[in-house]
């Protein structure tokens, strides 16, 4: 069986990066970034780990709203310019890099389904909840940080809805972390309240007339926001990849003294 370890690139290195007393100190990211890539072939031993790394170009959920991360810190120059020699010492090691067009997300996404509805399993290696939407079937999603795995059933309770409701959570409650804006005045209480009332954004905006004018008033008037933040919290997993899973394939070089 294939078991595919996907390492969200800019996750793993800018914390790494964030933690260090010299910002110029790349070399020391290269090294933890390597240890800390090692740690986790040794932990799940894929046959296949691919590392993805944001690209340069406007996403298409910051084109839909501008404000889409708006006040996210730039990547540090220091850290821009040394990622190069990051990802080639990577390869070196066998571990190859993958280049999105713009976020990693989604292209992420796109192999973790791929792998997966085809028998096989996938790792997502990130700290970032938006993965936890993805169907769980053969799907670990890994927090290299606190050495966990991402717990559905908890993230469930701390919500206050199911899984199958999260995005349309977004749409009510917002995103802050991602300035995903949801609706003015329906925060994360008042939007799990409703979902379990009315299990879905569909049914909800089909039952406005059995809400309270002002709740009601707040919901119609937010309709649109909720519609781009629920497309905006959505993971895209049908990105054309055009590569082959076999130029991804994990060996040992058992020349090499570790």
């Amino acid at each position: 069986m294939n078991k595919l370890l996907i390492i969200d690139g800019l996750n793993l290195v800018r914390r790494i990066h964030a933690v260090l007393p010299d910002e110029n100190d790349i070399e020391s990211v290269k090294v933890r970034s390597l240890a800390a890539c090692h740690k986790m072939l040794q932990l799940h031993q894929p046959t296949h780990v691919i590392v993805v790394w944001d690209g340069e170009q406007e996403s298409w959920r910051k084109k839909l709203y501008s404000d889409y991360k708006k006040g996210r810190k730039p990547m540090p120059t220091p850290l821009q310019i040394g990622l190069k020699d990051i990802k080639a010492a990577l390869a070196a090691e066998h571990i190859h890099s993958l280049d999105a067009l713009s976020e990693a997300d989604d292209v992420i996404a796109t192999l973790a389904l791929k792998i997966t509805q085809n028998q096989g399993q996938a790792i997502i290696a990130s700290t970032d909840k938006g993965f936890s939407q993805l169907p769980q079937h053969e799907l670990i999603i890994w927090d290299h940080f606190n050495q966990q795995a991402f717990d559905l059933v908890e993230h469930e309770r701390k919500l206050g809805v199911v899984h199958g409701q999260f995005l349309d959570f977004i749409a009510l409650a917002g995103d802050s972390g991602n300035k995903i804006p949801g609706i003015a005045g329906i925060g994360p209480k008042s939007a799990a309240d409703l979902l379990n009332k009315f299990r879905t954004l569909a049914n909800l905006y089909r039952s406005l007339e059995n809400l309270g004018p002002k709740q009601a008033q707040k919901l119609a008037e937010g309709k649109e926001l909720a519609r781009i933040s629920y497309k905006l919290a959505q993971l895209q997993c049908d990105i054309p990849l055009n590569i082959n899973l076999k130029q991804f394939r994990y060996q040992v070089d058992i020349n090499k003294h570790v």
